[in-house]
């Protein structure tokens, strides 16, 4: 009987021990400790290694790292997400002679979601000419390709003589009361507009300061990357039923990027050699049953500029300053201008995939999507463009809050939907063609990760993090400031909330459809874009605290209900 007793209580003793411990692993605590260093690297350092040949949408590279997603996504437990396979029938299922035939096998998902893009270059007739007008006499001057201008091409060649338009920064601020369009009519005309915005050339203004981005942004000075696929940059030019842009950016020379030879370049960390190095500039659109767009992005030369301006008493120089003094618009016809333009499109089809993967939830019509694009820049010059921050990082990410939902062990509430997006860098393609074709058509929110870990320039940046959310989502915000602070992390965060959140990340193509977002990015580093953004140079710290935010506020939102 002593035995027994003594047994007894020593067994309650140990469960009093283990109660506690026990206690604590939780299944949300489950999947926060499924987040660590060594599972973000593990997975970046063959997502952004020389292996992929820099993920560049369409291309043996991204088809291999969307393979390598998929088997990922597998692991962890996602069910497949993206299109059906074709069926096709068994042993013993197909028709005998004489016999009925059986049932076609149902069609199995896949973890891909596949689509074609239009992907153009420019083709062999290129033409440009400036035609000043003035009653019955006409002038034209005739330029050269690639010597005065180029041009980015669309789906296909064009052919147009339209008038041009003065259009300031092609801004329309409701807030501040600044509209760049008011009076002008731009439908079916060129249009020549200012880089930046209202006082971005004078940082200690008051036109400055009233419209300066609420984020941080790159400098409005530096030289726009080439974002093929759509014109993404213009929005507005495609809703106005504009023909044609023409952005003036003084000092820059376009004409370094056309040069026919490349002399020997000594210590060069970009290239050396005697051989020129052909980019052929490629855009990509989305492939449909009407022309995406028949807007036309011409870069030009100074001379080219001055002749355009030539006669019309318009300086834009003095334009800007004015501008910016004044913060009023002072867009204007420039008459008796008008531009010739004739172009031809090399294209071809280009099949490339989002990756797809799904954690069906108790209610499996209300989905959540946490997603990243994993395509970068490809190679170019003889060089692989890694793309670990971007967006290696972020897709990591998406890969990691998988593992880690699957690790609670237990089903959400909602469903979670976790996608890898291919061709942002052509234009959000993948996102946009997501949300045109959705998993399930009621998507609750979207959290977006993109360049998740690394600095902005300068120092004392390693706890410095950005979120933009929709306005109506602010309980993401909430959320992620007291997730921030019940577990110490430290960040400091930069919120910024806007009604619909834009800019150049796939978060974007969800809010043009009104869908809630909220939107994770460390910092601008200097790599960006650069063939240099390697794995060696991520700030672990940073990037495993951003992810444990993702996680932990997608873990809240798949568990509670929603109104």
């Amino acid at each position: 009987m002593k035995k027994q007793i003594c047994f007894i209580v020593l067994t309650g003793i140990l469960l009093g021990f283990a109660t506690p411990q026990f206690a604590q692993e939780n299944p949300r605590d489950k999947g926060l400790n499924a987040i660590n260093k060594e599972v973000l690297q593990g997975q970046l350092e063959f997502l952004a290694s020389d292996w992929t040949e820099g993920r560049e949408s369409g291309t043996k590279g991204e088809y291999m790292a969307s393979d390598y997603i998929a088997s990922m996504f597998k692991l962890y437990g996602l069910t497949p997400g993206g299109d059906a396979e074709q069926a096709r029938f068994g042993r013993g299922q197909r028709p005998t002679a004489g016999g009925a035939a059986t049932a076609r096998p149902e069609p199995k998902r896949t973890y891909f979601q596949s689509f074609n893009l239009v992907e153009s270059t420019p083709g062999a007739v290129q033409e440009m000419s400036i035609i000043t007008k003035n009653g019955a006499s006409s002038k034209s001057i005739n330029f050269d390709y690639q010597t005065d201008f180029s041009v980015n091409a669309g789906q296909v060649g064009i052919e147009t003589e339209v008038p041009i338009v003065f259009v300031g920064y092609g801004l329309t601020d409701e807030k501040n009361g600044y509209d760049d369009f008011k009076g002008i009519d731009v439908k079916g005309k060129f249009v020549i507009k200012l880089n930046g915005f209202p006082g971005s050339k004078d940082l200690n203004s008051k036109t400055y300061e009233k419209f300066k981005p609420v984020v941080p942004a790159v400098d409005p000075n530096a030289p726009r990357q080439f974002r093929p696929g759509g014109f993404s940059q213009y929005p507005w030019a495609t809703e106005k039923g504009v023909i044609g842009v023409i952005e003036y950016r003084p000092g820059n020379d376009p004409t370094t990027q056309w040069a026919a030879n490349i002399p020997f370049r000594y210590n060069s960390d970009t290239y050396e050699g005697d051989v020129p190095q052909n980019r052929v500039r490629k855009s990509m659109s989305i492939m449909g049953d009407k022309i995406s767009s028949g807007l036309v992005s011409i870069t030009i030369t100074d001379r080219v500029l001055n002749e355009i301006l030539n006669g019309t008493g318009l300086d834009l120089a003095a334009i800007e300053k004015q501008i910016t003094e004044t913060g009023k618009p002072a867009s204007r016809e420039l008459t008796g201008k008008f531009i010739h333009i004739k172009t031809t499109v090399d294209s071809r089809i280009v099949r490339v995939r989002n990756v797809v993967g799904v954690l069906e939830g108790k209610n499996k019509d209300e989905i959540i999507v946490i997603g990243g694009h994993y395509d970068h820049m490809g190679k170019q010059d003889g060089f692989v463009y890694n793309g670990a921050d971007d967006n290696g990082s972020g897709t990591v990410g998406v890969m990691t809050i998988a593992k880690a939902m699957m690790a609670t062990g237990v089903q959400p509430e909602k469903t979670l939907v976790f996608c890898a997006w291919t061709a942002e860098e052509k234009g959000l393609l993948g996102s946009k063609y997501f949300v045109d074709h959705p998993y399930k058509d009621k998507i609750l929110c979207d959290l977006n990760f993109d360049m998740i870990s690394r600095n902005d320039p300068g120092e004392n940046q390693d706890n410095k993090i950005m979120m933009n959310y929709s306005n109506k989502f602010a309980q993401s915000k909430d959320m992620v400031e007291k997730f921030n602070k019940d577990l110490n992390m430290g960040l400091e965060i930069k919120f910024t909330g806007s009604d619909k959140p834009g800019g150049g990340s796939d978060h974007a193509s969800f809010a043009n459809k009104d869908i809630p977002i909220y939107y994770f990015m460390a910092g601008m580093p200097p790599e960006y874009h650069k063939f240099n953004d390697h794995i060696e140079l991520i700030v672990w710290d940073k990037f495993v605290k951003i992810v444990k935010l993702g996680y932990l506020s997608i873990y809240e939102f798949s568990m509670m209900p929603w109104k």
